[in-house]
């Protein structure tokens, strides 16, 4: 039985407690913002590596964005994935999901015989939802969405998926090569294993490819493909809490707070 070849499609993001927006250029600001990998795509990565567990085959990472990605990257090799793919320019700068998925979809054909993408249902910096559907169209592909679980029958060449729904769930059978989304917290990650440190630090184990590499339209990547423009930031207003002090002997006081309590909920 052929075996699958599966890639995982993988944003490294800043931690949301630490990210800021450049009032300038109305971009992310990452330099001062540490990194990890986007949480929905660990879950496609644990899926993945499930499948491979399950099918042998190979997992391969490919991912978006400037060389210090790197280490970040390499924890889904200790995971057990086997290859990153970095697609990395100043030329992909900027992009909106439009320029990304087009930028990444040119990613998954240099591969070729790829028998199926995983993406996590959205970004914790953008939450689209966007990505795993622009990449099917760019590729022609079917697509599974929002899937909880995943089968592969290389046999008869399909990919089966099951998704809840109101009620209960459904399962949905596409051609390969497709396009699947995970939900969200759909499993547990895995912890990195120590065993594949070595694995995880192998230079071979990471490649990088420019625009050059992936013989894309400039027009079509980065701030240039993307027709999505910020035009203005505002900050929320903060809303105090109301406060009320209740004063008075522990009678009067618990007397007091009956009365608060029964107004508010009549």
């Amino acid at each position: 039985m052929t075996e699958p070849r599966i890639v995982v499609c993988v944003k490294v993001v800043p931690k949301p407690e630490e990210v800021r927006v450049d009032p300038q250029t109305r971009l992310l600001e990452r330099a001062n913002a540490r990194a990890e990998i986007n949480p929905p795509d660990m879950n496609a990565l644990e899926m993945a590596l499930t499948l491979k567990d399950r099918l042998s085959g190979t997992v391969e990472i490919l991912s978006m964005g400037p060389p210090y990605f790197e280490p970040v990257l390499r924890v889904g090799l200790g995971m057990g994935a086997d290859h990153i793919h970095l697609l990395s320019d100043r030329a992909f700068g900027g992009a909106d999901t439009l320029a990304t998925t087009y930028t990444l979809a040119h990613g998954i054909e240099r591969l070729r015989s790829v028998d199926i993408v995983l993406c996590g249902e959205e970004s914790s910096d953008g939450a689209t939802g966007q990505v795993p559907q622009g990449l099917a169209e760019w590729l022609n592909w079917p697509q599974l969405t929002l899937v909880t679980e995943l089968e592969i029958d290389m046999e008869r060449h399909v990919a089966r998926g099951q998704r809840s729904i109101k009620g209960g769930y459904e399962i949905l059978e596409v051609p390969l090569p497709c396009v699947v989304s995970v939900k969200t917290a759909s499993n547990e990650p895995r912890f990195m294993d120590f065993r594949l440190k070595a694995q995880a630090a192998s230079p071979g184990r990471m490649k990088v490819w420019d625009a050059a590499a992936l013989k894309t339209d400039v027009n079509h990547t980065g701030l240039a493909g993307s027709p999505t423009r910020v035009s203005g930031l505002a900050s929320a207003a903060s809303r105090e809490r109301k406060r009320e002090r209740l004063t008075g002997t522990s009678e009067e006081i618990i007397k007091a707070l009956i009365e608060v309590i029964r107004n508010s909920v009549m």
